[in-house]
């Protein structure tokens, strides 16, 4: 009797679009995998490593995302969805346990658990809605065929040569990201729209800034564990105090107004689907992506604070650029702005202007760590001031 009831979330009572422990649950799978990519960039800090550092965060992310999407649709709470997200969990964890060795000896393993994953996902849903409405069953169909023509290519990749691996993978992984823009067309079962995707627009905005909570969290548990290994000099807690400022910093751009002022747009949009897509399946990944080099910025500039590599002086400037991007694009499409926030621009430009200084070493990683910190402080202070100041009064 349990499998004939819908497995949809009921929508429109108090607790519809409530997060569940059980997806909280399946979140720690990521606290893994956000641990083995930051450490994958700081053992592999080179242009190459960026590289690949890059295509798996977006693989883990893939898989993530639209993991939310699914349980946005469906009722973790019910039986047959859980035991799915149980499944997830074991693929994630293969495909976590397999990124230090992904262009290595894992490949296969890396791309087995992805396809997995992200082909017998869709699978699951289309059986969950075999009884609700055709634009339902259809939207499942299109989502698994185009996994399974991404797959082909990520498993042609993970059994190739290390060296031939990441063009495969690099193909396998643009047609993942173009199913959604694309909305999934395909012939004869034509396309998907942002009207299918009726999503609990509450639920994906708490889904996706309890993922950058992850990654704050996991640059705070690098900041710590790093700092106990030191010897606790003034430049070393200078570092750590820098550190932890940044990551401060970084909650209080999210938190503070973006995060509410998201929720509230795409919870009260008719069209919650198209922003979806838009500021949180893939503006978010530039956030994520901002923290996890952030945090190995931070680890360079504790153990490493008087010189460091190109690729080291990259993740000490990129990491909050990228951060401060991913904010101000993701507030500025999920708000009625002509223009992205003026705070998180003249933030970027200013770590922008760095850059001849930093490469020309005239300034160390440490110091570099500690502008970047006040950079982003700057901006959050900024932001905060500017969105709290009251309007101006009109003289009658």
């Amino acid at each position: 009797m349990e499998l004939t009831k819908s497995l949809l979330r009921t929508r429109g009572g108090l607790d519809s679009g409530k997060v569940g422990m059980i997806e909280l649950f399946f979140d720690l799978v990521f606290v893994f995998a956000v641990t083995q990519l930051s450490h994958g960039l700081l053992a592999h800090l080179s242009a190459m490593g960026w590289l690949q550092t890059g295509l798996l965060l977006m693989a883990v992310w893939w898989v993530w995302i639209f993991t939310s999407w699914i349980t946005n649709w469906l009722d973790p709470e019910r039986i047959p969805v859980r035991i799915s997200l149980f499944a997830l969990m074991l693929g994630g964890l293969i495909m976590s346990a397999s990124i230090p060795e992904a262009f290595g000896t894992r490949g296969l393993a890396f791309a087995g658990a992805y396809v997995a994953m992200q082909v017998g996902r869709p699978l699951f849903a289309w059986w969950a809605v075999r009884h609700e409405a055709l634009s339902r069953r259809r939207n499942f169909q299109r989502i698994a065929l185009w996994a399974v023509l991404s797959g082909i290519f990520w498993i042609a990749g993970g059994m190739a040569s290390p060296e031939e691996r990441i063009f495969w993978w690099m193909l396998a992984l643009a047609i993942d990201l173009a199913g959604p823009w694309m909305q999934f067309g395909l012939p004869g079962l034509g396309r998907s729209t942002t009207a299918d995707w009726d999503v609990d627009g509450s639920h994906m905005a708490e889904r996706c800034g309890l993922f950058v909570i992850i990654a704050l969290g996991e640059s705070l548990l690098v900041t710590g564990a790093t700092f106990a290994g030191l010897e606790w000099t003034a430049a070393n807690w200078l570092g750590f105090m820098s550190a932890l400022v940044g990551s401060i910093a970084m909650w209080w751009i999210y938190f503070d107004t973006g995060a509410e002022a998201g929720h509230h747009r795409i919870a009260h949009s008719k069209d919650p689907g198209r922003i979806a897509r838009k500021a949180y399946t893939y503006i978010h990944v530039l956030i994520v992506g901002g923290v996890i080099v952030s945090a190995v910025a931070d680890e360079l500039a504790l153990v490493h604070p008087d010189e460091a590599s190109f690729a080291g002086i990259s993740a000490l400037l990129g990491g909050p650029i990228l951060y401060l991007l991913g904010n101000a694009l993701f507030k500025w499409v999920s708000s009625e702005r002509a223009a992205p926030p003026l705070s998180h621009l003249l933030g970027i430009l200013i770590i922008l202007a760095l850059i001849p200084m930093a490469y020309g070493r005239l300034y160390s990683p440490l110091t570099l760590a500690s502008i970047t910190s006040c950079v982003l402080v700057l901006v959050a202070v900024w932001e905060h001031m500017a969105l709290r100041r009251p309007p101006p009064e009109i003289d009658p």
